[in-house]
């Protein structure tokens, strides 16, 4: 896939979750904060705004700073098998 496409897949992908993160702090039924934080960890890859703001929430809360590291590193190894690339395990 062009490398362009990903990058626009990648930016509507994150603000969609960012969106609906803010929506489900209202709504009682979505997990705003869940779909907030994987907002921020997509968009952290291409704004250094998101990734100073994800930095900051790792240093106060360092449970949940290791559990985005290990969502990452699973949704790292998704897109690879997704896209063809070989793996190293």
């Amino acid at each position: 896939m062009n490398q362009r496409v990903k990058r626009v897949l990648a930016l509507l992908a994150g603000w969609a979750f960012l969106l609906l993160g803010i929506v489900g702090l209202f709504v009682p039924f979505l997990q705003g904060m869940l779909f907030i934080l994987i907002g921020l960890i997509i968009l952290s890859s291409e704004y250094v705004w998101a990734h100073h703001l994800l930095a900051k929430l790792k240093a106060r809360f360092p449970r949940l700073g290791h559990l985005a590291d290990e969502g990452r590193a699973k949704a790292s190894l998704w897109l690879q098998r997704l896209s063809g690339q070989r793996t190293l395990d």
